[in-house]
């Protein structure tokens, strides 16, 4: 890639390359700090000044980065396909027993990196935030999304500064060490996800010693050995222990209390790697939730009378869990008790009507998804994280695609014909809308109204 400087030069100087891109000084400016100017200009500078794609685009990651830790650096990442990417690493150490190994895959949500660190989903993957700065709020006891961070590992472009927020209690490096998880920064991010983005999804490394020793070829033989997520089940370690109540609801600025929904509903919600906010969505339209585990029998399930059950969220390949999953699902379904699933729910839902799942070539993370709504038309703007997608097409002919995704035009939705069973790939609660998919959760209680053998006001 050409040095920001000159291109800016070639364009006649920082006010004409603004009038020329028609942006602010101010973004050009930025464009020198992040030495990175965004594709959408490409086009217009390429025209205006005879360079290449090849002058814009950033350099690929350099494939022969030397196996001794530069100066300034401490932690690296190692990718399965050789990539040695050099760093500062912050958070928790590594050690034998600390290895933050997994699937890299990249995020391109610009807030909320607390409820993504913490959503079970990402269990068995390291994150690639994409938004450079990331540690700025802080976090804070009421923006987990469970219990603790279920990611192995975080990788971020700047270094984490101190927390400038009045809801933060703790910085995210102080969070990080508590919970042993390890992050690096100094990574060219937006070089990173390209090669994430063009290659697929790979297993990597971060590690960030104590004593400064570095045994690269030790660590990449690990990568190799990792066996990858296809295959692998991750609901049974990230589910709770044991049912429980879920009580609170969604938080709300003021009194923090909500009114109170007119009918309640018996749920039980089957914890797959569950997020909070899904359950506190479900209070909201007046469920009455009874939260078990991954394991727990149809039989089991049944003896709480729900109205209604819900499949939860939750990490890795669905096809792993569908010899404990699908025989207790489908006897829910023939006993014709509502049914909603959202993400690997969504998944098991399709393999218990049916239906396959398989591994997207890349996964959807982030807050800027667009999906639309096969019956109405309508567009929404979703949460995803995602690696695997229902095949529309391993349907049954009693059972529909109900949403799709506009980026690439997988399943984002089913529905059954035969049984009042509806899911979706997307994260409702997530609202990054903000309140697009919030209908849900109203759709699940209207489904109980009109099927709930138990039906209350």
């Amino acid at each position: 890639m050409m040095d920001i400087d000159t291109i800016i030069s070639r364009l006649g100087g920082i006010e004409q390359a603004a009038r020329i891109t028609k942006v602010s000084t101010e973004a050009i400016r930025k464009w020198k700090q992040a030495r990175a100017i965004p594709s959408k200009h490409w086009a217009t500078i390429i025209q205006e000044t005879g360079l290449t794609l090849s002058d814009l685009q950033p350099n690929e990651i350099n494939d022969s980065t030397p196996h001794t830790c530069p100066a300034g650096a401490n932690a690296v990442l190692l990718l399965e396909d050789g990539t040695i990417l050099w760093g500062i690493g912050f958070g928790a150490y590594s050690s034998k027993n600390n290895l933050a190994i997994g699937e890299i895959c990249f995020s391109t949500s610009m807030t909320g990196y607390q409820e993504t660190l913490t959503d079970p989903s990402f269990a068995g993957q390291l994150i690639t935030f994409t938004f450079p700065h990331i540690g700025n709020v802080g976090t804070n006891i009421d923006d987990n999304e469970a219990n603790k961070i279920v990611a192995k590992g975080l990788i971020v472009k700047q270094q984490v500064t101190e927390p400038g927020n009045w809801r933060s209690s703790e910085s995210l490096q102080n969070w990080l060490k508590e919970q042993n998880v390890t992050g690096i920064c100094g990574i060219d991010t937006r070089t990173l996800t390209l090669r994430i983005r063009d290659h697929g999804p790979q297993s990597a490394l971060l590690y960030f010693p104590e004593d400064g020793i570095f045994d690269i070829d030790a660590l990449q033989a690990k990568v190799k050995a990792w066996p990858g997520l296809q295959g692998m089940d991750l609901a049974k370690e990230v589910t709770c222990a044991k049912p429980h109540q879920w009580k609170d609801g969604v938080w709300h600025w003021g009194d923090e209390t909500s009114p109170k929904p007119s009918k309640t509903y018996n749920v039980v919600a089957i914890d797959y790697g569950a997020k909070y906010n899904i359950f506190r969505n479900l209070i909201e339209v007046g469920c009455n939730l009874t939260v078990v585990p991954a394991t727990t029998s149809a039989e089991e399930i049944l003896s709480h009378n729900p109205d209604g059950v819900f499949l939860s969220n939750g990490p890795a390949d669905p096809a792993a869990t569908t010899h404990y999953t699908v025989p207790v699902l489908k006897e829910l379904l023939e006993k014709r008790i509502p049914i909603f699933g959202i993400c690997l729910g969504h998944q098991l839902l399709a393999h218990a009507l049916g239906g396959k799942t398989y591994k997207l070539e890349q996964g959807h993370r982030g807050a800027n998804q667009p999906v639309k709504d096969l019956k109405t038309g309508k567009v929404e703007i979703t949460s995803q994280n995602h690696g695997f997608a229902v095949d529309p097409n391993s349907l049954p002919s009693d059972a529909h695609a109900t949403h799709i995704n506009l980026f690439d035009g997988s399943n984002e939705g089913i529905a059954s014909d035969k049984y009042p069973a509806f899911s979706v790939q997307y994260h409702p609660e997530a609202s990054p809308g903000p309140t697009d998919s919030h209908y849900l959760f109203q759709r699940f209680a209207e489904l109980m109204d009109q099927h709930s053998p138990h039906k209350k006001q």
